[in-house]
């Protein structure tokens, strides 16, 4: 049996998944887009596995009759999707999203027309702005490590 770990960007809240996670989707509906903040919403569906909250509890948010969002009320993070039908986790907050490829899109009347085009898009890596942006080179992240910890945070940041 597969397991999987993630949780929030500040550590509050961790969740562990033991099962098979086939239900991987892009929703590009506008509820999506702005409960994310984003173009669209990757989303893990858990149903059929075995999923707990390992630590902290989230937040929800009700977005619709029929939807209530979870997320971290102490940084954010978008969490889950909450729905009649079962629950779907972010897969930006699994511990390793490379795991979970989408197999599907839903909301496409919403899907807005560039998103199909961003592989075409230049790319730099981060510290390929470090001329323009020297700062980026001192970037010392405080977000959560992407495995369990035992307490966090582990020390104290400005």
């Amino acid at each position: 049996m597969t397991t999987y770990t993630g949780g929030c960007q500040c550590g509050a809240i961790r969740f562990r998944v033991r099962g098979t996670l086939k239900e991987t989707s892009i929703c590009h509906c506008r509820m999506c887009q702005k409960a994310f903040g984003a173009y669209y919403a990757p989303l893990v569906s858990v149903r059929g596995a075995e999923f707990e909250w390992t630590r902290g509890e989230r937040k929800r948010f009700r977005s619709s009759n029929m939807v209530e969002r979870g997320f971290c009320a102490d940084c954010g993070t978008p969490l889950t999707y909450e729905a009649p039908d079962g629950m779907a986790v972010a897969a930006g907050a699994f511990d390793d999203p490379s795991a979970l490829a989408p197999v599907i899109q839903f909301g496409t009347e919403g899907k807005i027309g560039f998103v199909d085009h961003l592989h075409e898009l230049p790319a730099r890596e981060t510290e390929d702005d470090a001329e323009a942006a020297p700062f980026v080179l001192d970037i010392v992240s405080y977000q959560h490590p992407d495995h369990d910890t035992t307490t966090w945070p582990e020390e104290r940041h400005p």
